[in-house]
Order: structure tokens, then C-alpha cells, then sequence
């Protein structure tokens, strides 16, 4: 059941909530930027509006999907290079719907959270926020390989432009770290995808989970796969870029890491590690188990030592992440469903802590702790 009917009527539901953001910053950067505030107040009303029409159609998919039905819902395909394998292909299951509903909601967050916030580059920014909400629409909901990785790449971008130039004092070297574990997982996991071309011939995800794998051949892809997933989630060991990220970036862009792409690299090990390299998942999943509870005694601790309340955010974001990883390697199904769960409520509450976190710095211009006694 590949196509329910939409509950608002509208075809290619799964593409325009893709391309809505994507479209919106089209629009956004042929807005007029001048002196006076009325210009820069419609460049960030425009937003707004974008990221919550979005949030509209999202929630339309959510009623419409066939919560009864197994397989990916409201297919679209298109062949781009047939000679390749590669075409465009975008639909939801069960493991995306509730990350595009996530992604849909923090958005707008995003877009209020920098209101006053931003006040230099602001027409820059806000595109930033509509390409990051499109570049992760299509990460959740790309079924082509391909796609999917091309998807992964822009991510990077806004992420990395939004610390380098609205960032803190020490914003430069925190944004080159961050690009520098980034590039590590940009190198890995393609060749894992390509790996996995080689073997299957085709990028279309589907068909690779049909596909048998030597154990040697699942070995390494696995590791190649799970190293570039795992600097985004980020695991244990790969963590090192995430509290100067965090303490260095824009409120927004505080959201947007933690809230929606540290999902990405626990949706990757969801959608690639577990159902196409299953032996080597079960073989690897006793070593991540241990990371993971590592990884959740570390975050903890580091967090209760730390005097900036943004970075005491990023560390709990790295126990957090532990337990996600904890319920995906847990392989059955009532884990799997607690980490996709708790990757929602992760997003929900660090996003918000990190709303309050910007309101409060926005005033007093400091995040020592210690300095908010009585509040």
C-alpha cells in the first residue's frame, strides 16, 4: 500500500513537504533587503510561514498514514540516471513519520527563537533554517542510496555556516572541528554506500535489504557505515566536535544539531545497518551496547560537571544518544520502538531547553550557572 489517499487531496504529499522549505527559500531569497525594519520583519514572517505550512502538510501525512499498513506510504520515484541506478525516490514508514513530524515542529521554533536574536545577515539566516529543514526532510525520507547521501552532505552546510558566522566568541575553531569530524563521516559512509552498489547493483534501499552479503563484505561495510553514522549520533570516542558546537552556535542552530541531526545518524543505523547487514549488526551489537552504556555513565557525568549551561546540554544530549543506541542494538522490536521514541523526545526537550537556554543568555549575556542563583 504504497499511496493512501492524502487527507487533503494533495499528490506527491511526501515531496512537497520535501520542497516546501526547499521552494520557500527560493522565495525567500528574492525578498528585498533594505534599511528599516519593515523588509527584514517580512524576510522573517515569510519563514514563518513556510515552516509552518510545512508543519501543516506534515500533519496531514500523519492523519492520512495507514498506521495498519507495513512498507513506506505516499511513494514518489522518478528515474534520474537509469544507467547508474539512481533515480529520485521519497516516501514515510513507520520510522520516518514521526522524525518528519519532528523536523516540521522544530522548524518554526527555530524561526521564533531567532526573531530578535539574529540581527545581522537575517535574510542569510532564515534561508539557512528553510534549506536545513528541507536537506533533513529528505534524509528521513529518501529510499534511494543515492539520494539519501546527497540529502546528508547539504545538512552539513547550514549547520557549519550558522556557527562560523553567527556563532560565539570562539566560533571558528568549534565550526572547523565540527566540519572536520563531519568530513570523516562524509568519506566513510559513501564508500559504505558505494559498497553496497557494488554488491547489490542499485542504490534503491528496498531492494538492498534483499540482497545476501558475504559476512567478510557485511563486516566492512558495516564498519564503514556505522563509523559515518556514528560521528552524527554522536557515540562515544566521536563525540569531540559536539559541546564546542553546541556552546558556539546560535540558538537555532543549537536546535537544529541536537534536535534533528544527531536523529540522523540514529536513523541511518535504523534504515541501512539493521535490515541490510543483519548478521554483522547481531556480531557488532554486544561491543555498541557496551559504547552505549558508556557513552550514557560519561554524558551524565560530564554534564554535572559543567558551569555552561549550553554545553551541560550537549554532554546530556551525548547519554541521551546512549540510550537510542542502546534500544537500536538491542535488535527486536520493542527496543527499536523505545529508540525511535526516545529520539522524538530527545528532540522535543533538548530543543526546548536550548529555546530557553538562548532566552535567557539574549538577557543577561552569560550561561555560567553559578550566575543564575534565585531565578
Amino acid at each position: 500500500m504504497e499511496n493512501p489517499a492524502s487527507l487533503f487531496g494533495i499528490p506527491h504529499l511526501v515531496s512537497w513537504i520535501v520542497l516546501t522549505p526547499l521552494i520557500g527559500l527560493v522565495i525567500v531569497g528574492f525578498l528585498p533587503v533594505r534599511a528599516g525594519g519593515r523588509h527584514i520583519e517580512a524576510i522573517r514572517w515569510v519563514t514563518l510561514g513556510v515552516t509552518l505550512l510545512t508543519l501543516g502538510l506534515a500533519v496531514g501525512l500523519w492523519a492520512s498514514f495507514d498506521h495498519t499498513a507495513g512498507g513506506p506510504q505516499f511513494v514518489d520515484r522518478v528515474e534520474q540516471i537509469p544507467t547508474l541506478g539512481i533515480h529520485y525516490a521519497v516516501g514515510v514508514d513507520g520510522i520516518s513519520l514521526p522524525l518528519v513530524l519532528l523536523t516540521a515542529f522544530l522548524a518554526p521554533l527555530c524561526v521564533l527563537g531567532s526573531w530578535r536574536s539574529i540581527a545581522t545577515n537575517v535574510k542569510a539566516f532564515m534561508m539557512l533554517i528553510l534549506l536545513a529543514e528541507g536537506a533533513v526532510m529528505g534524509v528521513f525520507t529518501a529510499l534511494d542510496a543515492f539520494l539519501f547521501f546527497i540529502f546528508w552532505e547539504i545538512t552539513v552546510i547550514p549547520t557549519y555556516c550558522m556557527i562560523a558566522f553567527w556563532g560565539g566568541p570562539q566560533r571558528t575553531q568549534a565550526a572547523i572541528k565540527f566540519l572536520l569530524f563531519n568530513f570523516t563521516g562524509s568519506l566513510l559512509l559513501p564508500a559504505g554506500i558505494l559498497a553496497l552498489h557494488h554488491v547489490g547493483g542499485t542504490y534503491d534501499m528496498l531492494a538492498l535489504m534483499q540482497v545476501e552479503y558475504a559476512p567478510k563484505v557485511q563486516f566492512w561495510i558495516f564498519l564503514a557505515l556505522f563509523l559515518g553514522f556514528g560521528i552524527k549520533v554522536p557515540m562515544l570516542l566521536v563525540h569531540g566536535w559536539l559541546a564546542d558546537a553546541h556552546g558556539e552556535a546560535p540558538t537555532a542552530g543549537s536546535v537544529i544539531l541536537s534536535g534533528l541531526l544527531l536523529k540522523m545518524g540514529a536513523y541511518g543505523l535504523l534504515r541501512f545497518c539493521l535490515p541490510i547487514l543483519p548478521e554483522a549488526s547481531a556480531a557488532f551489537a554486544p561491543l555498541i551496547q557496551w559504547l552505549s552504556v558508556l557513552a550514557i555513565l560519561y554524558g551524565g557525568a560530564m554534564a554535572l560537571a559543567q558551569q555552561d549551561f549550553k554545553r551541560l546540554i550537549a554532554y546530556s544530549s551525548i547519554a541521551h544518544m546512549g540510550f537510542v543506541t542502546l534500544g537500536i542494538f538491542g535488535l527486536n522490536t520493542q527496543s527499536v520502538e523505545g529508540a525511535i521514541l526516545q529520539m522524538v523526545n530527545h528532540g522535543i526537550t533538548t530543543g526546548a531547553l536550548f529555546l530557553v537556554a538562548g532566552m535567557l543568555y539574549d538577557r543577561t549575556h552569560d550561561r555560567t550557572i553559578n550566575n543564575y542563583g534565585g531565578l
